[in-house]
């Protein structure tokens, strides 16, 4: 079965305290730091992520954009993330997708809990980002400590061609 995680970008970089103080600074670093954060989750999980911002203050038909392997999502005009969400996750339901959505607004829960959607409040997103980003140190160690010698030997283009791939860009 299919995971997927839409997540309220705004919601959450409201709640997290790191993402809280470096928007006052940059809101643009924020988002940039929320996202990278998320392709790695996205990355080790294997759940698909779709990340939302809201921009129904701004002129414009919204925008869709890729970038580390996310969906991102800006909302167009007079719409806002919640109605966004909303319309997605009416959208991806099925009975072989789990969606999970990441917002800490109760209304918003409750709305998208009605169409099959499974909550996930900003601060349990999270302890799970804190959690992966402790699995993930951790295969980095192990990996580490195994001896080197086994399997073939590449050459630099070709590993710089499957870094790009890992990396998603083509």
């Amino acid at each position: 079965m299919e995971e997927i995680l839409i997540v309220d970008g705004y919601n959450v970089i409201g709640d997290w305290k790191r993402l809280k103080e470096k928007k006052k600074i940059s809101l643009e670093e924020a988002r940039d730091d929320l996202l990278g954060w998320l392709a790695d989750y996205q990355g080790f999980t294997g759940t698909r992520v779709i990340v939302v911002f809201d921009a129904h203050n701004v002129k414009g038909k919204g925008k869709k954009m890729r970038e580390h392997r996310l969906d991102i999502r800006y909302t167009k005009e007079k719409e806002t993330a919640d109605e966004c969400i909303e319309r997605l996750v009416f959208e991806l339901s099925n009975r072989h997708r789990q969606i999970y959505v990441a917002t800490s607004d109760y209304t918003e829960q409750r709305v998208t809990f009605g169409y099959g959607a499974l909550r996930k409040s900003a601060r349990e997103l999270w302890l799970e980002m804190k959690r992966v980003n402790r699995d993930i140190s951790e295969k980095v160690r192990e990996t580490k400590q195994q001896p080197r010698g086994r399997g073939l030997e590449l050459s630099d283009e070709i590993k710089k061609k499957f870094e790009k791939w890992r990396r998603g860009d083509r």
